[in-house]
């Protein structure tokens, strides 16, 4: 029999009910941190295991099918650490604080959100990556907007929004790449196809951040040494605690340039990391006078400040940042997510949940629907878009090609409903990365977040506009993990391993 009519849906939902009523009892008692999102999901990974243990599987399974999660998503865990070693390399070369410096020089507090949503956007086209532009240009812009007084939850907002547009528009992206192969489209038929949804997202996140940086706090014009006279005195003493502590200079902007250079030369984006790291610790050692002992702890634990007491709390809130280390709490959700998934995956519920998504499709609406609320709800167990991308899409393909559905909208519902919203949940890897990275919350940046959320919507209006009706599609056992191998490996066959 199939796992479906093995397993009542209110048991497969067991474990999904169980981390929304952990994580609002967590809400309720304290607040959302990420404690009590890990503990949440343990709770959930637990509930999930015994509903596997109870259809005949063992721990062993469970265990064996986490392990294979963590396998196919290795490549992304060693890009987490690897941001994790360029923040340091910038911070300690003196990158990040001259990217500050000149932003609290020349960027009027009003124009601030408007400005970090166009950098992160460009920066993130040119390199394929939401991470590395959060980790890079963000930083700094949290900076400066601390410095300047601007509001930091509508700055995150903005940097992820810029972040998230150019890793989904970017042919260097991987989640663009794996979102193709998945719905057997090509990468640049994908790209287009997701233009009638991607552009108008853009312009009205761009009209937000404009609008609401307008009300915000003014500096006046005149050029670079008028918006510093202006400034708030907190900025100016950041610029001066900058300038004591780092020699400022132009060729700290080659870090930035190597990584830029690197990625649109295809250069693989773990591969382009360390470069850009290498440039940096190299100009720490001639600009800055950094020994090897200031390097090595600066890439393992983060940069330090040695004498905290005498800087400003800005200053030490910019500088410590970074560090193998500092990416410990992601991995232990990563670990924490692909053990739910496992337990999951191997329960047969995570099936059920899928198949049932099929049901009462009559319509192109429909099946956009049920794309979308099917890649929503596997982001948010499994939280790694790869993964979600190739499922749902193996999934789904053959019903959009039996409606006679364009393969690029089955694309464009993938990257709507999962590459850009799964930074929107808390517990999700992304999600973890972007307030541990940018020192705001979740649910105080995701308001701000206007393009990772009209996206969908708009993906919506579009499906609504279709009349076509489809023929019921046929119900047949859906065995995900088989879609992942198969898609996988047909991946490989076309040569994109390294987006894999």
């Amino acid at each position: 029999m199939s796992a479906e009519r093995q397993m009542p849906l209110a048991v497969a939902l067991l474990p999904i009910m169980a981390m929304t009523g952990a994580l609002l009892v967590g809400a309720l008692a304290a607040a959302l941190s990420g404690e009590v999102i890990l503990l949440a999901m343990l709770f959930a990974a637990a509930c999930a295991s015994i509903v596997a243990v109870r259809y005949g599987h063992s721990w062993h399974d469970v265990q064996s099918a986490a392990g294979a999660q963590v396998a196919r998503v290795l490549p992304a865990l060693l890009i987490l650490l690897g941001i994790g070693m360029l923040i340091a390399s910038w911070m300690l070369s003196g990158t990040i604080p001259y990217l500050v410096s000149w932003g609290i020089r020349l960027i009027n507090p009003s124009h601030l959100a408007i400005t970090a949503f166009v950098a992160s956007a460009i920066m993130s086209s040119f390199t394929g990556t939401s991470w590395g532009s959060a980790g890079t240009i963000g930083v700094a812009m949290m900076g400066t907007a601390a410095a300047l007084d601007v509001s930091l939850p509508m700055v995150a907002g903005a940097v992820i929004s810029g972040a998230y547009f150019g890793d989904k528009m970017s042919p260097l992206s991987d989640t663009t790449i794996i979102a193709s192969v998945a719905a057997e489209v090509d990468v640049y038929a994908h790209i287009r196809g997701m233009l009638p949804t991607a552009v108008p997202s853009f312009a009205i996140a761009a009209l937000a951040y404009t609008v609401s940086g307008a009300g915000g706090p003014r500096v006046a014009t005149g050029g670079a040494s008028g918006a510093v006279a202006a400034a708030p005195e907190a900025a100016t003493a950041l610029l001066s605690e900058l300038a004591q502590a780092f020699s400022l200079h132009w060729i700290l902007l080659l870090p930035p340039l190597v990584i830029i250079t690197a990625m649109l030369r295809r250069v693989p984006s773990l591969i382009a990391i360390a470069l850009s790291s290498l440039t940096a610790v190299t100009i720490a050692f001639v600009q800055q006078n950094a020994t090897v002992p200031d390097v090595a702890a600066a890439i393992v634990t983060g940069v330090r400040v040695a004498d905290a007491s005498a800087h400003s709390e800005m200053f030490v809130r910019l500088v410590e940042r970074g560090g193998l280390y500092s990416m410990a709490p992601t991995l232990v959700i990563v670990f924490a997510a692909f053990l739910l998934a496992g337990a999951m995956e191997v329960s047969g519920a995570l099936d059920v949940l899928l198949s049932r998504l099929l049901r009462a499709v009559r319509t192109t609406f429909a099946l956009v629907a049920a794309t979308m609320a099917a890649g929503l709800t596997l982001v948010a167990l499994t939280s790694h878009a790869g993964v979600t991308l190739l499922v749902v899409g193996g999934l789904f393909r053959d019903a959009y090609q039996s409606a006679v559905v364009p393969a690029r909208i089955l694309s464009r519902s993938l990257e709507d409903s999962v590459s850009i919203t799964e930074v929107l949940l808390p517990w999700t890897v992304s999600a973890v990365f972007m307030a541990t990275t940018l020192g705001v919350p979740t649910l105080q940046y995701a308001p701000w977040a206007v393009f990772c959320w009209t996206g969908p919507l708009l993906s919506l209006i579009l499906a609504l506009r279709s009349r076509r009706v489809v023929s019921r599609l046929r119900e047949s056992e859906i065995n995900s993990d088989a879609i992942v191998r198969q898609v996988t490996q047909k991946h490989r066959h076309q040569g994109h391993h390294n987006a894999v």
